[in-house]
């Protein structure tokens, strides 16, 4: 399974383009070179992201399960994952710790 770059950019200017949208005229808490995500089965929680996630394979599978799963119509009106937030912490932790090598 090969990274497909392009695709990967264009999603996420996609998303960038729909959250510059919702968030116009209100004062936005999410740090530069941060995102939002949404993640939960039945409750969603919010959550800010470092956009640096967005290179790792591992944050790429959540974001496929998310397009399968809501396209670019998502009920939160941000990204939602649709997983657990075990999963989503999961993946996260081995991310932090590869940035803090």
């Amino acid at each position: 399974m090969g990274i497909r770059l392009p695709s990967l950019i264009s999603k996420v200017k996609q998303f960038h383009k729909l959250q510059s949208v919702v968030t116009k005229n209100k004062i936005s808490d999410v740090p530069k070179g941060h995102f939002v995500v949404y993640v939960g089965e039945i409750e969603k929680k919010r959550y800010v992201v470092p956009i640096a996630y967005l290179n790792h394979l591992s944050f790429q599978e959540l974001l496929q399960k998310a397009e399968e799963e809501f396209g670019f119509q998502h009920p939160m009106g941000g990204l939602t994952i649709p997983c657990n937030e075990d999963a989503f912490f999961h993946v996260t932790s081995r991310l932090n710790t590869s940035f803090m090598m």
